[in-house]
């Protein structure tokens, strides 16, 4: 009892798989080693090769006609518009780069110019000191002055 045999379907379809891959094969062998076959089959490709040059030539034909693309057409359109979205992706990167360089000239033109001015100021505080000096030096000059007309005068005034 213990001998008995399951069915098991897998077996039944490996067995069934390789009998037709056999018969398959064994087919194709004796199709690919007979002659006549092998050149009607070379004749047959020359032929569907001729039929379809000849549609496709007649269906360039009638798009010329009718103003319609054809699939050259619409390949070489395919072409341009990759080239374009290439020529941007350059474009946008170059605009990228000047307006970094422009950032950071604009940076170092502001940078120049705050210390300018910082200097204007220091230079402006230093002149109106100075100012203030010399407007101090010719008030005590105008004073030596009057006294030494006054002492001209006292002096005149001793000699007659």
């Amino acid at each position: 009892m213990t001998n008995q045999n399951t069915f098991d379907p897998d077996d039944l379809v490996n067995k069934f798989s390789s009998q037709w891959e056999k018969h398959g094969n064994n087919f194709n062998h004796l199709l690919t080693n007979n002659r006549e076959v092998v050149q009607f089959s070379r004749l047959s490709s020359y032929i569907h090769t001729r039929f379809r040059k000849m549609i496709d030539n007649s269906q360039e034909l009638l798009a010329n006609q009718l103003n319609l693309p054809t699939k050259e057409g619409f390949a070489n359109i395919a072409k341009l518009s990759i080239q374009i979205a290439e020529k941007l992706d350059s474009l946008e990167k170059h605009i990228r780069k000047l307006q970094d360089s422009v950032y950071s000239t604009n940076k170092e033109i502001e940078s120049v110019l705050v210390e300018v001015g910082s200097d204007n100021i220091k230079l402006t505080k230093q002149l109106k000191t100075e100012l203030m000096k010399t407007k101090v030096e010719l008030v005590e000059a105008k004073k030596t002055h009057c006294e030494l007309l006054a002492m001209k005068n006292e002096l005149a005034d001793l000699k007659s």
